[in-house]
């Protein structure tokens, strides 16, 4: 007996990849299995199963090995469970196993989902045929006999495991198992044919396996690339992949990945909700709901009647979407197909109505998302808008955003819609959002191809000159408030001249304000939050006054307060910390803000920005912390490191290289990191030079370029730090000593040789 299955040389034969090595990773730990069971003494009355996705001969390589052995009671299953186990255990390999016999298994699988299904799948590896054979019949038999207890959990199963993982198709690092579209779902689908073949037509089932391949493909060379039991298919990992099946690079593959997710989840949806038809019949209303134009809802499903004039009416696939977002129904494969097959296109301007019920649709938020995803499907979307075609299932290759270009755009109007009511223009508002970025499927920077993409769009729907450069307005600068409100000093009055001057009018400000909530909130997490909200509205808040009254007025946080010069007066030196403010008072030197963000990056906490003023020997700086463990866990640790570093009493230098050295296996999620950037600028702000640095993050990134800039005597007024993914943008207000501008070209390219190598450094 071998130590454990043949199964290491499979993974260096290139001639093995995705499903052919799963079927020979299947096939030699069967063979295996097969001689331990048929070496034992006595195997009557007990026979060796393998269940759950090696039942389905879906092995990857670090796939659980589920087994069940199942008996008559018969006492050889004792020692043959022992055989068995304990091989498998020697091997490294993770065991899931149960012992049951017939009765047992049923009356499990009578209640629990994960049981009743193991059992569908099973397969005889060894022992007693007869038994095995059994226990499939009658737990087939039970699985339809309990099909309206079992379909619903299905169901139910599904929609909480969607909104927890979320959707193959859209997301930029998704789970190939478990998220919506993924392998789970291509399984539940199977298995609820099997409780009534009428939810599942002939052409979905075939439809299925292209997207099954796809999906277990990539799922096998996952495990084989990483080593582990992972389902998340990560950005740097897409990479080692792709040319693993085949594919010409990550873009490749992770579009062929969408397209089955996609597949799979439109699939779904059509069964599960046959399932809640049929669970639903009793109490759904017996008459259908006429919404004109041949649109009618019967047990929350959408209809057109035979007297619909598809062929004579552009603006009916608006009208079904609209109806079947408020209604919330679904809509018909059969309607969508006559859809596809026989609406007219829209005329070339669009009639008001079509325009009208188009925004309407966007403005049911959420709701819409559905709808316009089922409209996709058949090509209805890239008719209606030619231009939508090269962004759809459009990686974006970027850890900062958590959707497709798509999915991303559709987000990002149904976030809008939530806040329209705060604008004058909410048709302006909700269009802006979904197309702000429809120029990441096109050659070119983004903002400028996508603003004469949405003129075009503007022209066709039917809207006025003045609306469209508008909507162009807002494509072009749907950046602009938070580059500028995360990048410059909003109290500065160079830079409320900038964003007016870019904006042009208060109506484009609102726009653009809400459409930066709508689009941040969309994009992730870590894209939007209170810091980041309260700099945009003070930002919009005071372009707009300044258009109105030709001054900004007064910014909303003054610096240094009054408070702030009492503690200059004072000469003491002075660490605290408030919620997430640090405020630093300490006898004026150079590199006072490299020394508090080295002890910061120590205890791993996070700046957001800060202020520096000085008076009469003393500088008091104020820091944003945007959290950390030492911030949330350790603060009087994290408050000592900075004294001691003001104090010059802590080795920030060998420190930080440690701790790089610790922390140098952290997972990169960004695909293509920064490159390394300083740009200039000596426009926007009246009182300083701006200096923006762009690069990878690393541990004690912060520390060693304010060091660098702290070695050329420039004194730090304002800083502002952003992370982006694995990225990070950081920008400086900084003079020389004698104060304001730096102008000498010669003594701008050392600042930028300087911050470069500080880029390159170790710490």
């Amino acid at each position: 007996m071998t130590a454990g299955p043949a199964t290491a040389p499979l993974l260096d034969d290139p001639s093995l990849v995705g499903t052919g090595l799963s079927a020979a990773w299947t096939a030699a730990v069967d063979e295996w299995l097969s001689a331990i069971v048929a070496g034992a003494d006595e195997v009557e009355g007990v026979a060796l199963a393998a269940v759950g996705g090696y039942g389905r001969g879906e092995l990857s390589p670090c796939s659980d090995l589920d087994l069940l052995l199942i008996h008559n009671g018969s006492g050889a299953v004792a020692e043959v469970a022992e055989r068995v186990w304990y091989p498998v255990w020697d091997s490294g390999m993770k065991l899931g196993h149960a012992v049951r016999t017939i009765d047992e298994a049923l009356d499990l699988a009578a209640s629990d989902l994960n049981t009743a299904t193991s059992l569908l799948d099973m397969r005889w590896l060894g022992g007693d045929h007869r038994i095995l054979a059994e226990l499939a019949e009658r737990a087939e038999r039970q699985w339809v006999d309990r099909a309206d207890l079992m379909l619903p959990m299905i169901a139910e199963s599904a929609r909480e495991r969607h909104a927890r993982f979320g959707e193959v198709a859209f997301l930029l690092e998704p789970d190939l198992k478990v998220s919506r579209g993924g392998l789970r779902d291509v399984h539940s689908l199977r298995w609820m044919h099997r409780a009534d073949p009428s939810l599942l037509a002939a052409s979905e089932s075939a439809g299925l396996t292209g997207p099954h391949h796809t999906l277990l493909a990539a799922r096998v060379e996952l495990h084989r690339r990483v080593g582990r039991p992972n389902d998340v298919l990560l950005l740097q990992e897409q990479d080692e992949v792709a040319p693993a099946l085949g594919y010409r690079d990550a873009d490749e593959l992770m579009a062929d990945v969408a397209a089955a997710g996609r597949s799979v989840a439109w699939i779904e949806d059509a069964v599960l909700h046959r399932v809640h038809v049929r669970g639903g019949r009793r109490r759904f209303r017996s008459k259908p709901v006429r919404y004109g134009h041949g649109i009618e809802v019967l047990d929350d499903t959408l209809n057109l009647t035979d007297d619909a004039e598809i062929a004579n009416d552009p603006v009916l696939p608006l009208r079904v979407a609209l109806v079947a977002a408020r209604q919330d129904a679904f809509v018909r494969r059969d309607v969508l197909d006559r859809l596809a097959d026989q609406s007219p296109t829209l005329p070339d301007p669009w009639p008001d109505e079509a325009r009208e019920v188009f925004v309407d649709l966007l403005l049911t938020g959420g709701d819409a998302i559905r709808v316009l995803e089922a409209l996709d499907q058949v090509d209805l979307i890239t008719r209606i808008f030619p231009e939508w075609a090269p962004n759809r299932s459009r990686p974006q290759r970027n850890a900062y955003h958590r959707f497709t270009v798509d999915r991303h755009l559709f987000e990002t109007a149904a976030e809008a819609a939530t806040i329209a009511d705060r604008v004058e223009r909410p048709d302006l508002l909700v269009l802006g959002a979904l197309f702000h970025d429809i120029g990441k499927g096109y050659p070119g920077d983004h903002s400028i191809v996508g603003t004469e993409l949405v003129r075009r769009i503007g022209r066709r729907m039917g809207y006025p000159p003045s609306d469209i450069e508008v909507l162009a307005s807002l494509v072009r600068h749907h950046l602009l408030l938070p580059d500028v409100a995360s990048r410059r000093d909003v109290h500065d009055p160079g830079t409320i001249r900038f964003v007016v001057e870019q904006a042009g009018s208060i109506t484009a400000i609102e726009l653009l304000a809400a459409l930066t909530e709508a689009d941040s909130i969309a994009t992730g997490p870590a894209a939007w939050g209170s810091w980041k909200s309260e700099l945009v509205q003070e930002l919009a808040h005071r372009s707009c006054r300044f258009l109105r009254e030709g001054d900004p007025g007064e910014p909303a946080e003054i610096f240094p307060t009054e408070r702030h010069l009492e503690l200059l007066a004072a000469g003491r030196v002075v660490v605290s910390v408030d919620g997430h403010e640090l405020t630093t008072v300490t006898f004026d030197r150079p590199g006072m803000f490299a020394r508090v963000s080295g002890a910061l990056a120590l205890n791993g906490v996070e700046i957001l920005g800060g202020n520096v003023h000085t008076a009469d020997g003393m500088a008091i700086q104020v820091m944003r912390l945007g959290g950390g463990v030492g911030l949330e866990e350790r603060p009087e640790r994290m408050i000592r490191d900075v004294e001691a570093a003001l104090a010059g009493r802590i080795a920030l230098r060998a420190r930080l290289l440690q701790r790089a050295r610790t922390y140098r296996f952290q997972r990169i999620t960004t695909a293509r990191p920064a490159v390394p950037l300083v740009v200039f600028d000596n426009e926007t702000s009246t009182v300083a030079t701006v200096v923006e640095v762009r690069a990878p993050d690393s541990i004690g990134l912060l520390y060693r370029v304010t060091r660098a800039l702290a070695d050329l005597d420039l004194d730090i007024r304002r800083a502002k730090v952003q992370t982006l993914g694995d990225d990070v943008v950081d920008t400086f207000y900084v003079s020389p000593p004698e104060g304001g501008k730096v102008l000498d070209r010669d003594y701008l390219a050392e600042i930028e040789l300087a911050v470069m190598t500080a880029i390159g450094a170790d710490a």
